[in-house]
């Protein structure tokens, strides 16, 4: 007698070999795609680390990052002090003045695309369209307990490589982009706050009198 499977049963069965086939990498990833999905603005301070494993040298700096979706960005740095940059939704802004004294740097918003600056458009839209994603296991951030997840680019950007630390609310705590240089930039968020108010002059560069625009092509 031919045994007649019901398809009821054979749709739970797909659904139940789906889901165990998900890693933790990917329950982390969804967890954070739906986070930021809901995210408009955010505010965060930041500790940053940066390595150069040819060179041996590495630096530290701390900061306060605003986003305001789409394509505002704002980096204020407090150590070291005045440095900035800026994303107004047309032109990037790049004013370095303890490294580059007297000049700022400007590129088109575009030229942001691939950075990493925006970790909810960049890295948490449609993620899966653009990068390979692989599980690297757990870990703690300021003693919050996350999973890290890997990021492979499939088409050229300026990051070889992203790792993301989410929590179990999906929120990233911590990135670290491996740099086409080599350089491995590390970022560690303190404080996050989503959806906060942010004046619209918080994404506004005035150039400091005596300064020179230098255009990046």
């Amino acid at each position: 007698m031919r045994t007649i499977v019901p398809v009821a049963l054979v749709a739970f069965a797909l659904a139940a070999s789906s889901a165990s086939a998900q890693t933790p990498a990917d329950s982390a990833l969804d967890r954070a795609v739906a986070a930021y999905a809901k995210v408009r603005t955010l505010r965060a301070t930041f500790d940053q680390s940066l390595a150069n494993p040819i060179t041996g040298h590495a630096s530290q700096a701390k900061g306060e990052l605003l986003v305001q979706r789409p394509g505002r960005i704002s980096v204020r740095f407090t150590q070291p002090s005045g440095d900035r940059i800026v994303s107004d939704g047309k032109y990037v802004w790049i004013y370095l003045p303890t490294s580059a004294p007297g000049q700022v740097m400007r590129a088109h918003a575009d030229a942001a695309q691939g950075t990493g600056m925006d970790v909810s458009t960049e890295l948490l839209t449609a993620p899966r369209s653009k990068f390979a994603v692989s599980d690297a296991g757990a870990a703690t951030v300021n003693d919050r307990a996350t999973h890290v997840v890997v990021l492979t680019p499939h088409t050229g950007r300026n990051y070889t490589k992203a790792r993301l630390w989410i929590d179990a609310t999906g929120i990233v705590r911590q990135l670290e982009l491996t740099e086409n240089s080599g350089v491995v930039r590390t970022v560690t968020f303190d404080t996050i706050q989503l959806n906060p108010a942010i004046p619209a002059s918080a994404f506004r560069f005035a150039v400091p009198k005596g300064v020179k625009v230098y255009d990046s092509e």
